[in-house]
């Protein structure tokens, strides 16, 4: 059965090549693949290619842009099937774009997706456990991760190249991979130069105070550079983005911080909430945004108040105490609520997430359970006072809650988060 529905894939995926008339020959197609950063990346690549007049297109989680028209991302996945991702490439190529973007996904790859796509570059961001369970475990993630890059032996195009986050771990697999394609150009990349950092860093922006988005600016940077973008361009670029809906997301800062963001697996949640832990612990101390050395838990200053479930019922059940027990570490409060259930019992979901909050860690003042999400980030931002901060995790710019028998429920954290606000302020 595995073998026939591997040739399903193949087959759609070669129809949909020759019957767009193979657009990727015609067009520069750069790919970006890792656990968490892509599009986040996409975009910080796609500010700079424009700061340096290159005409792209992008096709990512967030959104589908070619040229000048640009809109939400209306596909079911982030790396879409049955020929969408050859049609984005036509029309690219009929409005004159000179470079596609696209976000690679380990489910896209295990279909196919990334086949009979001729691409000039490929990206390696980060790796971490997530889709664990559907692909069998860790290893073979990493493998379908690893399958795009060899896919470039394969491309007609005359040059080649891959760019590879040396800060991670799992870079000497890609490195490897990357080198054994004949002709590949490599270009490892670790922590930007402080003085980039500290240009981009006098503006403030908010996305910046995130550590994992500092190596991002790294590997869009050698990306861009790769693809023929100058120095100044590259700053340009970067200065002008102004981070993506959903991911590090201030909706409010006074008299309380509201964050909205897509964290989602055990890595990326630590990440946000060591980041807003700091936050919350700067404003009694009133020595700005980025307080090191403080405890993550129990440290002294204003709370932070977590919204938070576990996306994708049926899958990575793993996950689900680690991110309790994340939650437990660094919170002041947790309130547990629905994200993707899927055909699971939410319930359930939730139940166990909170097994991985100790006895002695989570008392019930400080977890609650609150099934209805509209609900439970109401209470949340009822309950912040000066100084708090709310994190609301897990659908970042999702604009749609997964519930049973395939049906879906329109949502918008940060619009959620909005309407709680005017309400209070009205």
């Amino acid at each position: 059965m595995r073998i026939i529905r591997h040739f399903y894939h193949f087959l759609l995926a070669w129809l949909a090549s020759a019957f767009y008339g193979a657009p990727s020959k015609k067009i520069a197609v750069v790919g970006v693949t890792g656990t968490k950063g892509k599009s986040t990346v996409l975009e910080m690549l796609d500010s700079i290619l424009t700061a340096a007049h290159r005409r792209t297109a992008l096709l990512s989680s967030v959104r589908l842009k070619i040229g000048s028209r640009s809109g939400k991302n209306f596909y079911a996945n982030t790396m879409p099937g049955r020929g969408a991702i050859q049609k984005f490439l036509k029309e690219a190529v009929a409005e004159n774009c000179e470079i596609a973007l696209i976000e690679v996904t380990s489910e896209g790859v295990k279909q196919s997706r990334h086949r009979f796509i001729h691409w000039d570059g490929a990206v390696f961001l980060n790796l971490h456990p997530e889709h664990i369970e559907a692909h069998g475990g860790f290893e073979k993630y990493r493998e379908a991760k690893l399958d795009f890059f060899r896919a470039l032996s394969r491309s007609a195009k005359p040059r080649k190249f891959f760019v590879v986050n040396a800060d991670d771990q799992n870079a000497p697999y890609f490195e490897e991979a990357a080198r054994g394609v004949a002709g590949g150009e490599v270009f490892l990349c670790r922590r930007p130069a402080a003085s980039l950092v500290k240009k981009l860093k006098e503006q403030n922006p908010d996305w910046l105070l995130a550590d994992f988005n500092i190596e991002n600016v790294a590997v869009a940077a050698k990306t861009a550079g790769a693809l023929g973008a100058k120095e100044k361009e590259i700053l340009v670029g970067l200065e002008n983005f102004r981070g993506l809906r959903g991911r590090m997301d201030f909706v409010q800062k006074k008299p309380f911080a509201v964050v909205v963001d897509y964290a989602h697996t055990p890595d990326s949640l630590r990440a946000v909430y060591e980041i807003l832990r700091r936050q919350a612990s700067a404003h009694s101390t009133g020595s700005g945004l980025t307080v090191r050395g403080v405890k993550p838990s129990k440290a002294k200053g204003h709370k932070l108040i977590c919204v938070l479930g576990s996306a994708g019922g049926g899958r990575d059940k793993w996950k689900r105490p680690e991110l309790g027990r994340i939650a437990s570490h660094y919170c002041d409060r947790i309130i547990l609520t629905d994200e993707d259930p899927y055909d699971e019992n939410p319930m359930k979901i939730l139940e166990e997430i909170k097994s991985g909050i100790p006895d002695d860690e989570g008392p019930l003042s400080k977890v609650e359970v609150v099934l209805d999400r509209k609900e439970a980030i109401r209470r949340a931002i009822l309950s912040a006072q000066e100084g708090d901060v709310v994190a609301v995790t897990g659908k970042g710019s999702e604009e749609w809650i997964h519930v049973a028998s395939g049906r879906k429920i329109p949502w918008d954290d940060r619009g959620v988060v909005e309407e709680i606000l005017s309400k209070i302020n009205g």
